[in-house]
């Protein structure tokens, strides 16, 4: 039967994912040569699964004796995503589910998924409606860690991100993006970002809010030399460059500091990038500021990867915080003294964030410079008791939220 390439594209991101545990991202690049809107298309659909699993599943379930296996669950979940999530038009949706199961060897599943899915069509939307999904959708221990913001959190994962943009101060932004408090723009979900306005011309970058906001409380002057540790994909960098900073942007994984480049270049910047383990390397002298945004567990981009649901574990906290550890240990031995730090992770989990700054300041000469309500005005309601930057999805929520970030800025004494 004719093949679909949404669908096709959109069981091998989720098989990659859910079988072969491989992040999203990664999985997507192996798409590179599908047309790009079968490429985007497919994308949209898995993150809608991978984002609402538990709800799907909870639907599907009462039409099924017995649990099937992993890829025929995976053409059942796309099928009604499309169906209740996507307004796919059900014959469409459960055609093409059909096709995809016997295009997939998996033809004596056929009649199954054709069963299922129609059965889904006369009642899954009104079992939708009832039930928790923020909470069949969150995996527990995320729930327990979150804890009395759980469940807004959790609701502002449902629904898909809008686009987020940072630009070079001077240009001028694409007409379709709205102004937030903070100085980023923000366009309408599944805006495509190379079909806009300064894209081409290195004017723009796609940054959540949220990410925007370390790079701007660290307040580089013109000429400071400042280090961008863990650079990749480069907007923290290319907004420190462009505030008249001499940037080294360091980044330890091979394949990513050629997206560094390249987004670099894009972006006309000339700034030195190293291929180095930040916890080893040290520059030449020692740095007026740094900025390290840490490898972390990124619960905090949910909205915008999904796969994090299904990818990590809290067993994973434990070896993120000693390599967390270290990187601050390695800044600190970088910064001259008065020099500032910002450490920063797009985690919610307080084992990331608030706790590796205790843990450093009874180690390290370092004290804590609290953020001002000034230098936040902007975003008042994103600093907490202690002066540091704690952003949630469930902030701004008339606006479309942001990602969850957190920071807190350090001087060496």
């Amino acid at each position: 039967m004719t093949s679909d390439p949404t669908r096709d594209a959109a069981f091998d991101l989720l098989q990659a994912v859910l079988e072969r545990h491989r992040p999203l991202e990664e999985a997507l690049a192996d798409l590179a040569g599908l047309d790009a809107r079968d490429r985007a298309a497919g994308h949209r659909l898995a993150a809608a699964v991978l984002r609402r699993t538990g709800s799907l599943d909870a639907v599907i379930e009462p039409y099924l004796k017995k649990a099937p296996p992993l890829p025929v669950a995976n053409i059942l979940r796309i099928g009604a995503a499309g169906i209740l999530l996507l307004e796919t038009p059900v014959h469409a949706a459960v055609a093409t589910a059909v096709s995809l199961a016997r295009n997939r060897g998996l033809a004596p599943f056929a009649g199954l998924v054709n069963a299922v899915l129609r059965r889904v069509s006369e009642h899954g939307a009104a079992t939708l409606e009832g039930l928790d999904g923020p909470r069949l959708d969150t995996p527990g221990w995320l729930w327990g860690a979150w804890g009395r913001q759980a469940r807004a959190i959790a609701t502002a994962h449902l629904v898909e991100a809008p686009l987020d943009l940072s630009i070079r101060p001077g240009a001028t932004p694409p007409t379709e993006a709205e102004a937030l408090p903070t100085g980023s723009y923000r366009c309408p979900p599944g805006t495509r970002v190379m079909e806009l306005a300064g894209f081409a011309e290195g004017d723009i970058w796609v940054q959540d809010a949220a990410a925007a906001m370390p790079a701007a409380l660290l307040n580089v002057r013109p000429g400071e030399v400042v280090a961008d540790l863990c650079a990749a994909p480069g907007g923290k960098t290319a907004q420190l460059a462009m505030a008249g900073a001499r940037v080294i942007a360091v980044e330890s994984n091979a394949n990513r500091i050629v997206r560094l480049r390249e987004n670099l270049a894009r972006l006309r910047l000339d700034v030195e990038t190293v291929n180095a383990d930040a916890t080893t390397w040290r520059p030449s002298e020692k740095l007026d500021a740094i900025l390290l945004d840490a490898p972390c567990s990124a619960t905090g981009t949910i909205r915008r990867h999904p796969d994090v649901l299904h990818l990590k574990r809290h067993r994973d906290l434990p070896g993120l915080n000693a390599q967390q550890d270290r990187l601050l240990d390695a800044a600190c031995d970088m910064l001259k003294p008065g020099g500032r730090l910002i450490y920063a992770v797009c985690s919610l989990q307080a084992e990331e964030g608030a706790m590796r700054i205790t843990d450093a300041l009874g180690r390290l000469p370092l004290r804590h410079l609290p953020f001002t309500p000034e230098e936040m005005a902007s975003c008042p309601e994103a600093r907490s008791i202690e002066g540091q930057l704690r952003t949630t999805p469930a902030l701004w929520p008339e606006k479309g939220g942001m990602d969850g970030f957190f920071a807190a800025r350090l001087v060496r004494v």
